[in-house]
């Protein structure tokens, strides 16, 4: 599918997310890099707490990343403590990534209702936003349906969306795991995102532009539930690779079946080898090649 470019520098018909992710993934192994600028690391990099240092590290981030691995995935939260400033860093650094060619998943978690989830899909979906990156994340826990304006926002400016499933955290469980007529929550969203991409699909893309959340460590919980992550036919950010436990062995675990849709997220591993740049990109691509394996992947060329 052929792209043209606006005088906006947003373009007017994009290949879908799912098929520019796939590509991504196959050229530059499946890594998605984590841009989390928590104090702590703000202070380990000998920078401000505030939103001028915010903006350096994400931007010395995405220049040590870009052409290396598949996408980033940079934290609202960690850019939105510090008011408009730090918003305006998250923009910055959204505009960096679509400079450098670089995939950029934001990460901010929304869902809402009615005339409020059409405005956080404009925010963060809409094709002159400058919080739209490639694609946001978003919670269902209002329903699925609640979503439909993001959805149709992602897949009319060629992004994408991941939806929360199956998340890592304890806690999640006594929502994802419960039962609605004899179905966990977790496998009742897998369906809606299979449906979300039956039209790319069938179209011809290699995965679809709704993808889900679904944690690295786990474990066998989408087997024992009877989540089918092979027919969502979308692509599985996996957070929690590294410090939280998630290595090779727990991603071909957790994603049997579905491997090559896989997108691992690391952040903790990679951005402690920070703050040179040198050192954040070799972290990077040792913590790629160790994903590949565990995906199958052959390396590119």
């Amino acid at each position: 599918m052929s792209t043209t470019t606006t005088t906006t520098g947003e373009r007017s018909t994009r290949t879908g997310f799912g098929t520019r992710l796939s590509q991504a993934m196959a050229a530059r192994g499946p890594l998605c890099v984590g841009i989390d600028p928590h104090v702590g690391l703000l202070h380990r990099w000998d920078l401000p707490d505030d939103a001028r240092g915010v903006r350096e590290f994400s931007l010395r981030v995405v220049e040590a990343v870009a052409g290396q691995v598949a996408a980033v995935k940079p934290q609202s939260a960690f850019f939105e403590r510090y008011g408009s400033a730090g918003m305006a860093a998250l923009e910055e650094t959204i505009a960096a990534c679509r400079a450098a060619g670089l995939l950029c998943v934001v990460d901010a978690k929304r869902g809402d209702i009615g005339s409020t989830m059409d405005g956080y899909a404009d925010a963060f979906l809409g094709k002159d936003s400058g919080f739209a990156g490639d694609a946001v994340t978003l919670s269902p826990y209002l329903g699925f349906e609640t979503l439909r304006p993001a959805i149709e926002a992602a897949l009319a400016t060629g992004r994408g969306v991941f939806v929360l499933a199956l998340t890592s955290n304890p806690e999640g469980a006594e929502v994802q795991h419960a039962l609605v007529d004899g179905v966990p929550v977790a496998a009742v969203i897998a369906r809606h995102a299979a449906a979300a991409n039956v039209a790319e699909i069938e179209a011809g893309a290699p995965l679809g532009s709704v993808g889900l959340v679904v944690g690295a460590t786990i474990g066998s919980a989408a087997r024992d539930l009877g989540v089918d992550l092979a027919a969502v036919r979308g692509p599985l950010l996996a957070p929690g690779v590294g410090a939280q436990g998630g290595g090779a062995a727990q991603i071909r675990d957790a994603f049997a079946g579905a491997l090559g849709a896989v997108l691992p997220s690391s952040s903790r591993d990679i951005l402690r080898a920070g703050p040179s740049v040198d050192d954040l990109r070799a972290a990077a691509r040792a913590i790629n090649a160790e994903l590949r394996d565990a995906v199958g992947q052959v390396p590119a060329g």
